[in-house]
């Protein structure tokens, strides 16, 4: 009876720590999957690695949630770069705009994920693609899109009249391990 009851417990704490081990290394669980299949990494079509995501998970609009921690975000007719993030836990439309030196949102976006700011913050002088506006800046708790997160991302809060869209910027792309254009979508990779 001890020994059914070791062997539970040791089963126990392995799959309980299968999602830890996971989320602190992705790439060798693509690597387990890639080896069940037999093939090697660079043998597996991108349709695979691609495919059964897009039917088994439901993702963020223009995301799309590879294996590991890496999305691929699809161009859309204009050739820029939406989809869903997550800032501070809501959820909120943002455009990836490598130009932009920061993370850039209105007031109102920065009220709905919780950044209290008030008129006496907004005490810089940007030039927009609006004209001149005034500014504050801050700092974004998570910002989140797919399995890729990132804390701590500094940002500005510009005038609503200012900005109508989120921007996600290079303060949130430089922590990422890669960021490239490839097959007109852009590939993002923690």
């Amino acid at each position: 009876m001890l020994r059914k009851l070791i062997i539970l417990l040791v089963f126990a704490v392995a799959s309980a720590s299968v999602p830890l081990v996971y989320q602190r290394n992705p790439e060798l669980f693509d690597g387990l999957i890639l080896w069940s299949l037999g093939q090697e990494e660079q043998e597996l079509p991108t349709e695979i690695a691609t495919a059964d995501i897009r039917t088994t998970r439901s993702i963020e609009p223009g995301a799309e949630i590879l294996l590991g921690r890496k999305v691929r975000i699809a161009a859309n007719d204009a050739g820029h770069f939406n989809a869903d993030f997550k800032l501070n836990g809501r959820s909120i439309n943002g455009l990836v705009d490598t130009g932009a030196t920061l993370v850039a949102l209105n007031v109102s976006t920065a009220r709905r994920i919780g950044i209290k700011i008030l008129p006496e913050d907004l005490q810089y002088s940007v030039k927009t693609a609006n004209g001149v506006a005034k500014a504050a800046t801050t700092v974004i708790d998570s910002l989140q899109i797919g399995r890729i997160v990132v804390e701590k991302v500094d940002a500005v809060v510009l005038e609503d009249r200012a900005l109508k869209d989120t921007l996600i910027g290079v303060s949130f792309l430089r922590r990422l391990t890669k960021y490239q254009v490839e097959n007109g979508a852009l590939m993002l990779v923690q």
